[in-house]
């Protein structure tokens, strides 16, 4: 079987999947027992002053039967005691020294404040420290959070403060909501921070109630803007960790990933982009600790199948892929393909091409009564929107089309003039 044990920033643990710092890992108890289920590490959830939470946090976004697409919280950091916490996390880092045991921390923007949270949590056991820069709610409004990660000064210095101190290694949690998560990232790396973890939770309200017009989750009848988390967040979170593993400023620096991780499947991807651990919230929260059970014996296999022996074997593979809109080649053409025999004749391809596309599909009814569809070639221009609202699987692929044309990036095309040469594929444009 493949090697899974990663190092993440000089933070070692058996296995890439870390529970991310959120209710999953409010506890001591809760912790040993993930650990238990084959999770590789825990973030702890975010020591500093405690706070009071309200009673109502959570709301989700369903999509066609499939709960919780989405999920938004308006909890803040931990409402336990620090000592509590700091006693728990000596008691499991004794009892499962092989384990990644990452404290978050956040706390107002004062020197000394960091300093003494620093010293405590390492004096605790941890083996790391998560900066979070990155809540969008409640703490951000008191300074602290988003409101640290949004600015790249401020990320810059906390940083530098935190690093005066700290033995051990040093993530820097960063905000999504930003213009440029590349400047969050450099500023964390200018401070001396050993690697970065992405995303936090993205601002968001998840739906009203049209009875009583109060948003979701309601308090007494209101309520704020909170954290979206969960798959739908999952694409943002590709793109973001993709834009600090390209920059040439950051390039092959550590990174947790975050974001919508639910099956091995999605660490792979995340792993592709260049990280060496992964980090898993709303997945824990719908189904449990155990689902690291598959996720484990996804990767081992894929690794296996792929002739990988570590993670360090796959981490990156993508990065040089992901390229500037200009780089890609113009002349790569590609048409929609039916296979008659797995059509139902749904009609759906016809309506999301005629109505949202391109007109490139035909539609009539067939000797046997039901709707025949056919690719109209030379209006077709491989958008791919038929293949993805197709229900049967391999029903409608896309083929690539020979064309005498070499590769030709957008400045190629356009010889610098940026006025466009005529291409043989766009004569339907004509």
């Amino acid at each position: 079987m493949a090697d899974l044990r990663v190092n993440t920033a000089g933070i070692s643990s058996p296995n890439p999947f870390w529970l991310a710092s959120a209710p999953p890992t409010n506890t001591g108890d809760q912790i040993k027992r993930a650990f238990d289920a084959g999770w590789g590490g825990a973030v702890w959830k975010t020591l500093g002053e405690p706070i009071v939470n309200t009673w109502s946090r959570y709301s989700a976004v369903d999509l066609n039967g499939q709960k919780i697409m989405g999920l938004n919280n308006i909890e803040l950091i931990t409402d336990r005691p620090l000592h509590v916490n700091l006693r728990e996390i000596t008691e499991v880092k004794k009892q499962y020294p092989k384990h990644a045991v990452v404290v978050s921390l956040m706390v107002e923007s004062k020197r000394e404040a960091w300093h003494t949270i620093v010293k405590q949590a390492e004096d605790a056991g941890a083996d790391g420290l998560e900066l979070n820069f990155g809540c969008p709610h409640g703490m951000s409004e008191r300074g602290m959070g988003a409101a640290v990660g949004q600015v790249p000064d401020y990320t810059c210095q906390i940083t530098t403060w935190v690093k005066e101190v700290a033995r051990t290694p040093v993530l820097v949690k960063l905000t999504p909501n930003i213009t440029d998560v590349r400047y969050a990232a450099r500023a964390a790396f200018n401070g001396g921070a050993d690697g970065v973890s992405l995303i936090n939770t993205i601002n968001s309200i998840t739906g009203i109630d049209l009875d009583t017009f109060a948003p979701r989750p309601t308090v007494a009848g209101k309520s704020s803007h909170g954290g979206y988390c969960g798959p739908a967040v999952k694409p943002i979170a590709l793109n973001m960790v993709s834009a600090i593993a390209t920059d040439p400023a950051t390039a092959g620096k550590p990174i947790s990933g975050i974001g919508g991780i639910s099956t091995w499947r999605d660490a792979a991807e995340f792993i592709l982009l260049g990280c060496t651990s992964v980090q898993v919230c709303t997945a824990v929260m719908h189904y449990g600790f155990r689902i690291v059970e598959d996720m484990i014996d996804g990767l081992s296999n894929y690794l296996d199948e792929k002739g990988l022996q570590t993670v360090y074997d796959l981490r990156g593979r993508s990065v040089e892929r992901v390229r500037d809109w200009k780089e890609l080649d113009l002349n790569y053409v590609v048409n929609a393909s039916i296979d008659q025999d797995k059509c139902i004749g749904c009609g759906l391809c016809y309506t999301a091409c005629n109505d949202g596309a391109h007109q490139a599909i035909s539609a009539a009814r067939a000797d046997n009564g039901r709707t025949r569809v056919d690719v109209i070639t030379d209006a077709c221009v491989g958008c791919n929107l038929c293949s993805l609202v197709c229900p049967v699987n391999g029903c409608i692929t896309m083929k690539q089309i020979p064309t005498d044309a070499g590769a030709c990036s957008w400045e190629q095309h356009t010889g610098g003039t940026g006025k466009l040469a005529p291409r043989p594929q766009d004569k339907h444009f004509t």
